[in-house]
């Protein structure tokens, strides 16, 4: 990049380090470090939340999808537009969570289960994210790396180190120098003005791709280029999509039910609100907040797209295809480059010719897949399931060709080449992890060509906040959660605030440092969203029902949701450990005993019924069951286990009203009045309008109505209805999505640019205000007694002759002297002494 876009990029970064220095004086309590200290606004949360949840992995990951498939199987995300719709309007699962003032899903649980449930599901969520978290690093840098132009080593006294991970420290340590000064509130107040600036920047990009690459002559025409039942436009022609198709969509669907509030990679956003109805105002002010966004991230892919399969620049294309494939093949070949393959292949990619030896590995990994091919041919026909005059489709081709005649021919090449070299030489270097690369660091390569001086600056401003946001966010919530529900529940003699809050800084730290070390060591294999999925479902496989049964179901138990867990997290481990040693050792045992066949006449029995959109084929490199796949064996099956085990264990219903501080338990905001039952009434109730709504409230919880079920969903049904009766042209496809793309979130993007800016400047300052006025309690911190948190426990228990006045009283006793004497001794006494 130039000057002129370094310093673009690092101005606003000043910017941001000035106000989140500025907001850490703020941080007064345990309460405050992890939750805020309760007071942010809708605004705050909608755009500060908006900001932490999209990192650039997310954006990579984005990439990877719609390169790989297109516009046409998101269209049927349309059909949870309802659902969505619903479940934003009336706060499902965010508003009773906020109720129940829980600051970590642990202290929930514990509050709901058991402590040793809390303990357990605790070290399951924090495993779960932390190696989740863990490539967060690494991709967002190698981004950096490939988009910035840099070297992929530099020299530092006399040490040879990857830029990446040079990258990585640098970023990993101003994330956790945002994370550990002021926490929750230095977080939220970085991402928020982060978001803020990030308005005007995505306007500036999304202008010049528009002004650069013609929607109808230049990125449409491209998108229509596809073979059948690949289509990247139409959604009735994407059957043989193999990894992101109809089933893909569907699993989202089902876990946006089941596996709602699950990920705990944002917490301290889940319980930051000022109050239950600020929480879920903010979610539903998320619908409008992402127009300009989500309008940059697909153009940016599909014009990347139109950039390297199109005619237009066809030459410039070919030299960044090249480029790209050098550099992906230089970084995985940094450490190790059996038979000398790196040097060969770059004499390929700038001759168009290859030398005798990479003739050779290309041979002999053709020879290996004709081989492998045939096996599994003859023990289809075995089993009858082909005939034996067909041939197989994996059958040999002439050395020097790819397998697969497509737009990636120099990847096939190169993975080729690695897996022939590594036959040769005993020496394996992964040509998957090759094909990883090249396909993460497409799109960021054909940018690197498409954005010119200032636009490039400002793009990588974003991709720098979108680095730190995530990162900070993540290891604020995966150290809390370590501290809160697993080191802070084994502990018998309660923390005081500042041992309190050194912990968590010393664990976001170490948090930090794991990833480094992971990142740096660990080679990813699969899509990002596939990794995401395997490495989530140790968490997410069984967590759903934990949390919306506890939420809305007073007879779950500890029984069922420990049952639930450990189903969830035995399969996604298996997983993990098939897709990880599938290509280096479960495939070559299954060879030495001439079981390839067999496995691969099961697998096809198995998926039979459920083609094309499952599809389970034999390979030697890639685990024949996508993460997504088996992340949806684990959701059904946690679910069934804890209704089950719940129904047959439970014993006496829970006190739902204590959990959430309802009824006499009631302790902030407004109580909500129940209203008569009339048609407007059930109207209201459907999209979650109560008496906690004011005028204003009304009119966005109704725009929101009107926009996903009339627009969103309207419009789906009827382009299903018209397409079974009479089909598109797949041109009109094209001009479907500019409606969608550009038009629709165009208009959206300018209104939200200045109604979020507005928003979160006001809310962000009332914020400082109220946390300058308000004193710490330093009950809340995450502490459970008696099935409550701490700074309940002079409230939960309340009779018809002690008033909220008088618990306060006597809350307020107990906090003073706890501040004298932090032991279970004193802590036993006093609950005595309140009646407890």
């Amino acid at each position: 990049m130039h000057w002129i876009d370094w310093l673009i990029a690092l101005c606003p970064l000043l910017l941001v380090a000035v106000i989140g220095f500025y907001s850490q004086r703020f941080v007064k309590g345990v309460s405050d470090f992890l939750s805020a200290g309760r007071v942010a606004g809708r605004y705050v949360v909608a755009v500060a939340g908006g900001e932490a949840a999209m990192g650039l992995i997310s954006l990579v990951a984005m990439f990877e999808m719609y390169y790989s498939s297109g516009l046409a199987y998101s269209f049927w995300n349309a059909i949870a537009a309802p659902l969505s719709m619903i479940f934003l309007l009336t706060g499902y699962c965010t508003y009773r969570y906020r109720e129940s003032r829980a600051m970590t899903m642990g202290q929930f649980f514990e509050m709901r289960y058991n402590k040793s449930f809390r303990i357990f599901a605790g070290f399951l969520q924090a495993l779960s994210g932390v190696i989740n978290y863990a490539i967060f690093p690494a991709v967002g840098a190698r981004f950096l790396v490939y988009f910035c132009d840099l070297p992929l080593i530099v020299s530092l006294g006399g040490w040879e180190i990857p830029t990446f991970m040079l990258i990585m420290a640098i970023f990993l340590s101003v994330a956790v120098f945002v994370a550990t000064i002021g926490g929750q509130i230095t977080i939220m107040t970085t991402d928020c003005v982060q978001g803020i600036l990030s308005y005007p920047m995505y306007a500036i990009v999304v202008i010049y791709l528009l002004t650069q690459f013609s929607w109808f002559n230049d990125i449409v025409p491209p998108l229509l280029n596809r073979p059948d039942g690949t289509s990247f436009l139409n959604p009735f022609d994407i059957a043989k999509l193999r990894d992101f198709n109809l089933f893909y969509v569907a699993v989202g669907i089902f876990a946006q039910i089941f596996n709602r509030m699950a990920w705990s990679g944002t917490q301290g956003y889940n319980s930051a609100a000022r109050d239950a109805h600020e929480q879920k105002m903010g979610g539903v002010l998320g619908m409008w907040r992402s127009g300009f966004s989500t309008m940059m991230y697909i153009l940016l892919a599909v014009c990347a797209y139109a950039f390297l399969n199109g005619d237009r620049h066809a030459d410039e294309a070919a030299a960044c295809r090249n480029e790209l494939a050098a550099k992906a093949m230089a970084d995985v070949t940094l450490q190790s480059d059996p038979g000398g393959v790196r040097e060969d292949f770059d004499a390929y990619l700038a001759t168009g010719e290859m030398s005798p030896e990479m003739v050779e590995y290309i041979a002999l990994a053709d020879q290996k897949n004709a081989e492998r091919a045939a096996e599994i041919h003859a023990s289809k026909v075995r089993w009858g399931l082909v005939e034996a005059v067909e041939s197989s489709s994996d059958s040999q081709v002439p050395a020097g060709e790819p397998v697969q005649a497509n737009l990636d021919l120099v990847k096939d090449v190169g993975v080729k080449a690695l897996r022939g070299s590594g036959e040769a030489t005993g020496e394996a270097v992964s040509g998957q992890t090759f094909a990883t690369i090249f396909g993460q660091m497409r799109v960021p390569m054909a940018l690197k060509s498409i954005l010119p001086i200032g636009v490039a600056g400002v793009f990588c401003a974003l991709c720098v906040f979108m680095l730190i946001s995530t990162d900070t966010t993540y290891l604020h919530s995966w150290g809390g959660i370590i501290v809160q529900d697993v080191i802070l529940p084994l502990r018998r003699k309660p923390l005081t605030p500042r041992q309190h809050l050194n912990l968590l800084r010393i664990i976001i730290a170490l948090v930090a440092l794991f990833a480094f070390l992971f990142s740096a060591f660990f080679s990813q294999i699969d899509f990002i969203v596939m990794f995401f999925a395997i490495t989530g479902m140790i968490w997410l496989g069984g967590a759903g029902p934990c949390i919306v049964g506890g939420l809305y179901w007073k007879r779950g138990t500890s029984a069922g949701a420990f049952t639930a867990l450990i189903t969830g997290s035995t399969l996604a481990v298996a997983g993990i450990i098939c897709q990880k040693t599938w290509e280096t050792g479960i495939y070559p045992w299954l060879e030495s005993r001439e079981l390839v066949g067999t496995v691969a006449v099961w697998l096809t029995k198995l998926s039979g019924p459920f083609q094309p959109y499952i599809v389970w084929e034999m390979s030697p490199t890639k685990f024949p069951i996508n993460s997504q796949e088996m992340y949806f064996f684990a959701m059904v099956l946690g679910i069934a286990g804890y209704i089950v085990v719940s129904l047959l264990t439970c014993k006496t219903p829970h006190n739902m009203d204590r959990l959430l501080h309802r009824g006499k338990y009631h302790r902030e905001g407004k109580v909500v009045e129940r209203e008569k039952l009339t048609l407007r009434g059930a109207l209201n109730k459907l999209i979650g309008i109560n008496s906690q709504y004011t005028r204003g409230d009304r009119i966005i919880a109704r725009s929101v109505f009107i926009y996903s079920f009339v627009w969103g969903f309207g419009s789906f049904v009827a382009i299903v209805i018209w397409n079974n009766i009479s089909p598109w042209p797949k041109e009109w496809w094209g001009t479907w999505y500019f409606i969608t793309t550009i038009v629709v979130s165009g208009a959206i993007g300018v209104v939200s640019t200045f109604w979020f800016t507005w928003g979160g400047i006001r809310d962000m300052l009332r914020m400082f205000k109220d946390l300058e006025g308000q004193d710490s309690n330093i009950l809340d911190d995450g502490r459970v007694m008696d099935g409550v948190s701490a700074d309940d426990v002079a409230l939960v228990e309340q009779t018809d002759h002690v008033t909220i006045e008088e618990a306060h009283i006597e809350e307020h006793a107990l906090e003073e002297a706890l501040e004298k004497k932090h032991d279970d001794e004193e802590l036993k006494k006093l609950k005595k002494q309140l009646g407890e």
